[in-house]
């Protein structure tokens, strides 16, 4: 079973098969490559007021990735760890022979991101994290007891049940972002999770896969990437504190890091426009590499 997650400010979606499964994909704009990596319980959608903005300048990819809101689910024996997605990302880039790869992530996304410039480097030339799990901070203590529930066998069906719930959707998404969640992005990062068991196993097997070490043992390594960084970071988020922005950009050896007033853990939703303009004022920094 498969969802159209589209809503009106997206294209129609492409599809590749890698050896996990289908993923679902947007590709537009021309340029060099953007490639952006959502979190937990969102998708493509996440993107969806940002990448309308970038087309003009750059090729802007955007895959649907198992955690949760994913069209369609992974093959059973798929690793959906976090080193397992960061694997996926690693095989979308070669299937769809990209080089000088941007990657731009946000929430679980950021710490997938750190997995990819650390174990397949090859053909990444840049790094743009919004608010995302880091360090020690994976996941934020206000989640950590999701560690231990979805252990429980059912917990991840209750969930889904839960979240068929428009009110639990809306309490959700008002600590991640200022933004009221429209209709059409609601329907489109929710119904997956709501219709699908085979999606409510995929993100059974990603959410026990979470664990601090991947962002850890990512960290040991920050100080070998060279190429540029830019850590876009909203001020107003109760869980990936300014601290832990300012650590990110003194991991990298060539990072800077810009504040972004009136916006929670969700940059690309609170504030696309700013999001955008950033990205812009990057391609400069990406060209010279």
């Amino acid at each position: 079973m498969s969802f159209n997650t589209q809503t009106k400010n997206t294209p129609e979606y492409k599809t590749v098969e890698l050896p996990q499964g289908i993923i679902h994909y947007s590709d537009r704009g021309q340029g060099p490559v953007l490639l952006f990596i959502h979190g937990l319980l969102v998708n493509g959608q996440l993107w969806r007021d940002v990448v309308p903005l970038l087309t003009d300048k750059f090729r802007c990819i955007v895959p649907d990735l198992p955690l949760g809101s994913h069209p369609e689910p992974m093959h059973p024996d798929a690793d959906l760890t976090p080193g397992g997605i960061a694997r996926i990302v690693a095989d979308l880039i070669t299937a769809l022979n990209l080089e000088n790869v941007t990657l731009v992530g946000n929430d679980t996304g950021g710490a997938i991101c750190q997995v990819v410039i650390t174990k397949y480097p090859e053909n990444i030339s840049g790094l743009v994290l919004t608010n995302c799990d880091a360090f020690e901070v994976f996941p934020p203590a206000f989640f950590s007891p999701l560690q231990y529930a979805v252990q429980i066998p059912g917990f991840i069906f209750a969930l889904a049940q839960f979240m068929g719930w428009p009110l639990s959707r809306q309490m959700l998404f008002s600590l991640l972002a200022h933004r009221r969640l429209e209709p059409e992005a609601e329907n489109a990062y929710f119904t997956p999770l709501t219709s699908s068991s085979g999606i409510q196993n995929d993100l059974t097997k990603a959410m026990r896969g979470v664990s601090n070490s991947y962002t850890l043992k990512a960290a040991d390594s920050f100080s070998n990437f060279d190429k540029p960084v830019l850590i876009v970071w909203g001020e107003n988020d109760p869980f990936f504190s300014m601290e832990l922005a300012e650590r990110l950009k003194n991991a990298f050896p060539n990072a800077r890091l810009e504040r972004v007033t009136n916006s929670r853990t969700f940059v690309p939703e609170d504030q696309p426009q700013v999001l955008a303009r950033y990205l812009e004022m990057f391609l400069p920094s990406l060209s010279q590499t």
